[in-house]
């Protein structure tokens, strides 16, 4: 894992000023019990496991991806799994779709089809576009990608259950929250919304999820 994200205290300082509720959470949620934001800055590893975790629980994701972990020897990279059968990686616990998103993962990357040095001169939307041309990467993945990989500080993912959830709870709104209020919460935490993400998400849940 890297060190905290060089935008996080400026983060928590400005987010604190602009909305009462968060600056609670954040109070909460401070050292030295404070869990924040790292990135292992391995794409490839992150895609899998985001490739793994979906529509399932928590819990299933990561037997999954442990056993996944144990057929590539540890190594999750993709000269590793381009070795593996398609059996190999249905007997994981895989899907007959994510063994596919993850054989393709490993194909593009290795033929250099998905190069992703380029998603450091994206902006979010360009490099959500581009990741959502992956196999079973759609707008939420490519999202928790930029989010916990790359560690931008501005990602929004509204279609993102956990965090509706967590604007629901801390805002006594009813479930889904209106869409016009979500927006409104946008503007008001741009440019981190990364961070009032992850804040959110600790007050409903306060194991910290990392791709």
């Amino acid at each position: 894992m890297t060190k905290v994200p060089k935008y996080w205290n400026e983060a928590k300082k400005y987010l604190s000023k602009k909305d009462k509720i968060l600056a609670k959470l954040i109070k909460d949620y401070r050292s030295p019990s404070e869990t924040v934001l790292t990135s292992r800055r391995d794409i490839f590893f992150s895609l899998c496991k985001s490739i793994i975790g979906q529509q399932i629980s928590v819990a299933a994701a990561n037997s999954v991806f442990f056993k996944f972990k144990k057929v590539c020897n540890s190594k999750i990279n993709a000269k590793e799994v381009s070795k593996l059968s398609f059996s190999q990686l249905k007997k994981c616990g895989l899907s007959r779709q994510k063994v596919l998103g993850i054989q393709s993962l490993a194909k593009q990357t290795i033929d250099k089809s998905f190069n992703p040095k380029l998603i450091n001169r994206m902006n979010n939307e360009e490099a959500i576009n581009y990741l959502s041309n992956l196999r079973q990467i759609g707008r939420w993945s490519a999202e928790m990608i930029l989010l916990f990989t790359y560690n931008r500080p501005n990602i929004w993912p509204i279609q993102d259950i956990g965090l509706l959830r967590a604007i629901s709870k801390n805002y006594k709104k009813k479930y889904l929250p209106p869409q016009k209020f979500v927006s409104l919460l946008q503007k008001r935490f741009s440019p981190y919304c990364s961070v009032a993400t992850w804040y959110l998400w600790r007050s409903i849940d306060p194991e910290p999820i990392q791709y």
